[in-house]
């Protein structure tokens, strides 16, 4: 059982709102609104806008992330990825989308561009110290079980 979280949302497409492609999906597919399909050359970057305008409450943040589909597929991912949409940001929310393809890709208004994650998240109150608690792991950071 998860908790139900309302959040106001403005649409300003003629798109459907962000949805759940199944029951228990964690992310919403987030769908393209452009008058005309927007070309995305190889290894370019395009701002994909959605319409969507939301008013996330405190403590909660909105992420963006890639769909696995669109990566593996087509070579579309999200550049920032994930994307971090702040409780207090009102504007629409728009998509840094990359072509890591060697062709160009065509994005449809309508078309599901990424999933939305909405995550609650915790302030932090730093604590300054000489020294940290030891741990097994220690300082061991990348590779440092042998796999890489």
């Amino acid at each position: 059982m998860t908790d139900k979280v309302e959040i106001k949302i403005v649409n300003k497409s003629p798109n459907e709102l962000p949805a759940l492609s199944t029951e228990m999906s964690a992310g919403m597919d987030l769908r393209a609104w452009c008058q005309e399909p927007v070309v995305i050359q190889p290894m370019h970057r395009e701002l994909i806008h959605t319409g969507i305008y939301i008013e996330l409450p405190k403590g909660f943040e909105c992420q963006i992330r890639p769909r696995s589909g669109l990566a593996l597929k087509r070579g579309l991912t999200v550049l920032n990825s994930p994307g971090t949409i702040d409780a207090d940001y009102r504007g629409e929310v728009c998509v840094i989308l990359v072509n890591l393809s060697n062709e160009a890709q065509i994005i449809e208004n309508g078309e599901r561009i990424c999933q939305m994650v909405v995550a609650r998240y915790s302030t932090v109150e730093w604590i300054a110290v000489d020294e940290l608690t030891q741990t097994t792991r220690g300082e061991g950071g990348f590779g440092h079980s042998g796999t890489l």
